[in-house]
């Protein structure tokens, strides 16, 4: 019942979500554009509502069936929205219509003088077009689709129906306000008038900002501000398990410091309703788009893993956090394969070369990763689990249950005692004398002292390039670059001509392109691509980066940018605040990421 309310209550605040703001104007505007009718806002607002729903259950529920990439809906509402908004800036356009001219030569013109008066069909193509728009506003909306919906079709379909309805409604308050405004300054009487124009102008713009995919910087740029993060409001109420019923994915260290839930029960009946009181059943595997390390491709399943212990590391190749982690996975897999443990990677890519099944193979050959891994290109398994971190272990017990998980490095001795009690448990249960191994591993892997560093992720895109210190953070623009003589602390300085993508920043090929960045650390590592291959020189401190390279760095102090991964540039023999200088010498360099170690 709470969850029912909560996501009645994040349709409303849906509506002060960044990713609704810039598309009120479409909203408001559709229901007072010509004829401002209540009828008209039920409309615009009802048709969005049922699009919502309809895009749910066409593109989730049976996303096996339909692989659409988001984009290309953000393009068709894009496109939809600007002829919608040409229509009302040149009338004469809706006229040469082919589908109305049929109308107008035929015995139905009353019926065609009617629909262009009241754009009855066009009120409900505003509204359906935002449909996908809006499917990636609400923590409880992705909480609905992603394990309710999966496991109970009609409990899914009643709490997404509450979301449409708590959303609809906002809008429809809002858009009945807003005609209200209008009529009374007098200036919605004339359906061709200057306001329908100007709403039109409004269509086209929010339009080509959706169809481009500049609306999240937009959102991003709201978002940071802090005013508008509802989103926050809803990840607090689930997270402090406010809804009845409902339990965390993360039961973190419970499993640990409590006995085994259902381990005294005599029947698999008392055990799983012991169990079911307490932890969640681990959501299947959503959809992959491809598997490494398994016979032939095969897909794998947890549901054909039933009866193991199945231990599910969800990474990135390029994160350095997953990267430092790998080693502890690996060991597991080898000491315990034989006592009922099995291994999944997750791979969920955050950037766009990472969904590249060669890339991940080649990454996991380098790991020595063994175990099986899914591709989860489309964060399809991510979002059933609701997760947030790269990297994440799940740990699932023999009877299906999520019974603990772990976010980012470090605590491998416990997370270690976790799986030692899963296997205990699995070897009582199904009566196997096999000897579960003790101890925990030491890999030997390079761990980060959290105190010592004091620099966080720099991002170049200008989705996330909150840390450019001499330019206009989140710019989509194309300019030059001069880096200063005194350097902020963490501060991502740019010399050169640079370009800017949502997760990139690419150097000009007819200009040398510089970095700088003053950072505190011991390791400093560079996600980074190149069309055609690029030379990097790295200089520390204003010296040659000698006996403090990193491993991809020549003893030239240069680096060749030839694949599309993660470069180790600098090693320090500790921990200390120095300044970092990349010169581009050769070809074009796509920058996405420091990251630090």
């Amino acid at each position: 019942m709470i969850l029912l309310i909560l996501a009645l209550l994040a349709g409303v605040l849906t509506v002060l979500a960044p990713c609704t703001i810039s598309l009120l104007p479409v909203i408001v505007g559709g229901t007072i554009s010509g004829e401002s009718t209540f009828k008209r806002a039920v409309t615009v607002t009802m048709s969005l509502g049922i699009s919502v729903i309809l895009f749910t259950l066409i593109l989730k529920v049976s996303s096996a069936f339909i692989q659409v990439p988001q984009s290309f809906w953000q393009i068709f509402s894009g496109v939809i929205i600007v002829a919608i908004g040409l229509t009302m800036v040149f009338p004469a356009l809706w006229e040469r219509i082919s589908f109305l001219n049929i109308l107008n030569r035929d015995s139905n013109k009353v019926m065609s003088k009617g629909f262009m008066k009241q754009s009855f069909i066009g009120d409900i193509i505003v509204g359906a077009s935002l449909g996908p728009v809006f499917t990636s506003c609400s923590p409880t909306y992705f909480f609905i689709i992603a394990t309710v919906l999966p496991k109970s079709l009609s409990a899914g379909l009643i709490y997404l129906f509450a979301y449409a309805i708590g959303l609809t409604g906002a809008l429809l308050v809002i858009a009945v306000v807003g005609q209200r405004i209008m009529g009374a300054l007098g200036v919605a009487s004339d359906p061709n008038g200057w306001l329908k124009r100007t709403i039109g102008a409004l269509f086209i713009v929010v339009g080509l900002f959706i169809g481009s995919g500049y609306d999240a910087k937009l959102e991003l740029s709201l978002a940071n501000t802090g005013f508008f993060n509802v989103g926050a409001i809803e990840q607090k109420f689930l997270a402090n398990g406010a809804v009845t019923g409902e339990r965390s994915f993360s039961p973190g260290n419970a499993y640990l410091t409590t006995p085994l839930v259902g381990a005294q029960e005599t029947t698999e009946e008392g055990r799983i309703a012991a169990k079911s009181a307490r932890y969640i059943p681990a959501p299947e595997f959503v959809t992959p788009d491809g598997y490494l390390n398994t016979s032939e491709g095969k897909p794998i399943t947890l549901a054909g893993l039933k009866g193991q212990v199945v231990l599910i590391d969800v990474w990135d190749y390029s994160c350095i956090n997953c990267q430092r982690e790998i080693p502890y996975v690996n060991a597991w897999y080898q000491k315990y394969q034989n006592s009922g443990l099995t291994i999944v990677g997750v791979h969920t890519p955050e950037f766009a070369f990472e969904k590249l099944s060669s890339n991940v193979a080649a990454a996991a050959k380098k790991l020595g990763i063994h175990y099986p891994i899914i591709l989860d290109n489309e964060y399809q398994t991510w979002n059933a689990y609701h997760n947030q971190f790269w990297p994440q272990v799940y740990i699932i017990d023999s009877d299906g249950f999520v019974v603990y998980s772990h976010s980012g490095e470090g605590d491998y001795a416990e997370t270690e005692t976790a799986i030692q009690k899963a296997l205990a448990e699995r070897a009582t249960i199904q009566h196997d004398s096999t000897t579960i191994p003790t101890g925990t591993v030491t890999p030997g892997a390079t761990e980060v002292d959290g105190a010592k560093l004091g620099s966080p992720e720099t991002y170049f895109g200008y989705n996330r390039n909150e840390y450019l210190a001499n330019g206009p953070a989140f710019s989509s623009a194309t300019r030059a670059f001069t880096i200063p003589e005194n350097l902020q602390a963490n501060g991502l300085y740019l010399g050169g001509t640079w370009s800017f993508a949502k997760d990139y920043a690419e150097t000009s090929a007819s200009a040398k392109g510089t970095i700088a960045h003053y950072f505190t650390a011991r390791d400093v590592y560079l996600v980074a691509t190149s069309p055609a291959g690029a030379v990097l020189r790295v200089t520390v401190d204003g010296k040659p980066v000698g006996t403090n390279a990193g491993e991809d760095v020549s003893s030239a102090g240069t680096v060749q940018i030839s694949s599309d991964r993660l470069y180790h540039l600098v090693h320090l023999s500790e921990y200390g605040t120095h300044t970092i200088h990349i010169e581009v010498e050769s070809g074009t360099l796509d920058a996405y990421t420091f990251t630090f170690g």
